[in-house]
């Protein structure tokens, strides 16, 4: 018996994980950027600096729970759009703009179907942000992941001059703060929306989502939105003091994050429908309003913090590049950071 062969009764395909690698080599290079000097195949991507004078911006993040909705739909191209687009979000609120994004597929078994829906996911929202698939790691580990599962998890390297970085600090009293729709739970408060849709209320990830026209498992699994496109419309003509990607944590621990010392953010949430699925899920689940605005983003994904007198030019600017946004709540004076009214 060879030692391939020897991992292999291990649990371990070195052979899949290879053919599986040279699928993510083609659809990568379909995102490759002027900047990519050298891509998957290196142990390390090269990708060229885009000069002295900008501030490089990098985060890492996960879909977190939203992969067991995944398996369960038979799904998984969707969750790759989701890994890529909250790690653009999550930079973009510094005003960064994305290079180069990199991935982590972590796996009991490696299933070439599945890897395959995954990485074309990644790779299509790569294309639409602008963004190079640099590399990344793919980890066969039996005996961690549960059989039929995994874990999906991205970084992202951005880049903004250090002029038009973004920090927060210039937010000032009778600020506005203008709402970015969500397309649905994006990746955060999957344990809770699970445990109250298919425990409490015994569905199934194929039934129709009461009072909506999906089913569980399109509204669970709806890509997390992209806001690149229409922010970086705002930045070229309108001045933006803040902003912050309503995440993990919602509206108390998201927004704080960018306010300066002294300031509170007030929202009205009158403002804006929220959709149905939240509705379903604090309803069935008897959850108090106040924790669904920390766990979930409510139907608001991104805020935007701009002067008074900005407003109706940066909200002109959302709907012609195709952003539905409202305005939220403003900025005074105050000692608690978030207030939520209404």
């Amino acid at each position: 018996m060879t030692d391939q062969s020897a991992y292999a009764a291990a649990g371990v395909n070195i052979d899949a994980k290879m053919k599986c690698i040279a699928a993510i080599k083609r659809m990568a290079a379909a995102t490759a950027t002027p900047g990519v000097l050298a891509g998957i195949g290196p142990f390390g991507g090269l990708f060229a600096s885009p000069g002295k004078d900008h501030v490089l911006v990098a985060s890492t993040d996960g879909v977190g729970t939203k992969i067991k909705v995944a398996v369960l739909a038979g799904r998984h191209d969707t969750v790759g759009q989701d890994i890529v687009n909250h790690c653009v979000n999550d930079i973009l609120v510094q005003g960064a703009m994305p290079l180069f994004f990199l991935d982590y597929i972590g796996t009991s078994r490696i299933e070439p179907a599945v890897f395959k829906q995954l990485v074309k996911g990644v790779c299509m929202a790569c294309r639409q942000n602008g963004c190079a698939v640099l590399g990344g790691e793919t980890a066969e580990m039996p005996g961690v992941y549960p059989a039929g599962e995994y874990d999906l998890v991205g970084t992202i390297v951005g880049a903004v001059e250090r002029r038009k970085l973004i920090t927060g600090r210039s937010i000032r009293a009778g600020d506005i703060i203008i709402g970015l729709p969500s397309s649905g739970l994006h990746t955060n408060g999957y344990s809770l929306a699970r445990r109250v849709i298919f425990e409490q209320a015994g569905l199934a990830v194929h039934d129709r989502l009461p009072g909506t026209s999906k089913t569980v498992g399109a509204a669970l699994l709806a890509v997390h939105r992209s806001y690149l496109k229409p922010v970086h419309a705002v930045l070229q003509r309108v001045p933006i003091q803040g902003m912050a990607h309503i995440t993990g944590g919602g509206f108390p621990d998201n927004v704080p994050r960018v306010l300066p010392e002294g300031l509170s953010a007030v929202f009205d949430r009158s403002a804006w429908t929220v959709p149905r699925v939240f509705e379903f899920i604090r309803k069935t689940g008897r959850v108090d309003r106040d924790e669904m605005y920390r766990v979930f983003n409510m139907g608001i994904g991104l805020t935007v913090i701009v002067r008074a007198g900005d407003v109706a030019r940066a909200l002109s600017v959302l709907r012609r590049a195709g952003a539905r946004p409202t305005v939220i709540g403003r900025i005074v004076r105050g000692a608690s950071p978030v207030v939520l009214l209404n």
